[in-house]
């Protein structure tokens, strides 16, 4: 098939056209869909095929993917499909994944034309199922002029696993559907999630609403719908308590129970230290960026080097309380002035944020290691 192939950074990708009737049949659909007494079947999905199962997961768990609100949909969109005449029906482009790696070959002359070879088995839709499922009705009911219909389409390929989730995470990040770190409350309920996903959700959905948290209603889980003042992402926090919580899985087994109540403990009481004695510029966002986003990951990645000292632990498992936190991060009481908003990027150059907070997160260490 032709198809011009598009180049972004260090990533690659294609768009191409496909007769609607040639499409459906290239396609599978992830979720059942209805119309007026007829119905797309879900596939049968692999349990090994990760990808299939996130987007099956997250449309049964979407309000708006329930059925009798699908079917009105799927209405809708048909009925746009048998009115539009002008209009192109279809005006957007449908995002396709295959993990398949296709075949690109130049047109003479050119870079960026070619032909791409077909994937050996069906595409993945990312973005456009409720689209191509009133397609699919339009099709059986109006099959010559659907002969006439072409679909654009992106197509992705040759992509991991991970690659294809984010993607549908960010085109499906609207204020009608998902954002990531709604993405962090439904890990707690879709079965195929790891049990360390599982249980940093619930440190973190811990961390937002208890009353005792030091991070309480400061953790942003509407992305940029919400109206108050916010520190950082869930999914941030989310993924930096992840990381700990992989690395110490075999710990936090034999020492909290794997429970995440006692997970949250920890880090509560790690984090209420830390405010003890940064509490001249804890809050203070408007003068410091020390409850900023970078620093905050920072902070999660000094308490994972922190776990590791038998020592401070066991005088927190006994005192449950935050002041051996307190005591060992003392030194950075002098820091404060580092901090402040003003010249803040200037004291911590970096290429990006990732660069940042890894240079917050070795001053921090070295204020405490000496």
């Amino acid at each position: 098939m032709l198809a011009t192939r598009i180049t972004q950074k260090e990533g690659a990708f294609y768009f191409i056209a496909y007769k609607a009737g040639e499409l459906l049949n290239k396609v599978r659909f992830t979720s059942r869909y209805y119309f007026e007494g007829e119905e797309i079947t879900q596939a049968k999905i692999s349990d090994h095929d990760d990808v299939a199962q996130f987007i099956a997961g997250i449309e049964r768990s979407e309000k708006g993917f329930q059925r009798v609100l699908n079917r009105q949909k799927i209405k809708q969109i048909v009925n746009f499909y048998e009115t539009v005449v002008v209009q192109p029906m279809i005006p957007g482009t449908v995002l396709l994944f295959t993990d398949e790696t296709l075949r690109f070959q130049k047109v003479d002359g050119s870079d960026s034309i070619g032909h791409l070879s077909e994937p050996k088995g069906k595409y993945l839709v990312i973005d456009g199922q409720h689209r191509l499922a009133g397609l699919h009705f339009f099709h059986d009911k109006h099959p010559d002029q659907s002969a006439q219909v072409e679909v654009p389409c992106l197509l992705f390929d040759g992509r991991s696993a991970d690659f294809a989730t984010e993607m549908f995470v960010i085109i499906n990040s609207t204020h009608t559907r998902i954002n990531r770190s709604h993405l962090v409350d439904l890990y707690e309920k879709v079965s195929w999630e790891s049990p360390e996903k599982k249980f940093a959700a619930k440190v973190v959905n811990l961390l937002y609403g208890e009353p005792d948290s030091p991070l309480q209603y400061k953790i942003n889980r509407l992305g940029g719908r919400s109206k108050q003042e916010k520190w950082i992402l869930q999914s941030e926090v989310f993924n930096e308590l992840l990381k700990v919580v992989t690395i110490h899985k075999r710990w936090i087994e034999s020492h909290l129970g794997m429970k995440a109540e006692r997970c949250y403990a920890l880090v509560r009481d790690y984090l209420k230290g830390v405010k003890d004695v940064m509490g001249e510029v804890w809050g203070q966002n408007d003068r410091y960026m020390f409850t900023r986003d970078v620093t905050l990951k920072a902070l999660i990645r000094v308490l994972d080097d922190l776990i590791v000292d038998r020592k401070l632990i066991n005088d927190w498992d006994e005192q449950r309380s935050h002041k051996p936190f307190a005591e060992i991060v003392k030194p950075w009481a002098p820091l404060t002035k580092e901090f402040r908003a003003d010249g803040f990027y200037e004291r911590f150059p970096a290429k990006g944020q990732l660069e940042r907070v890894r240079k917050i997160h070795q001053r921090l260490l070295d204020a405490i290691v000496g």
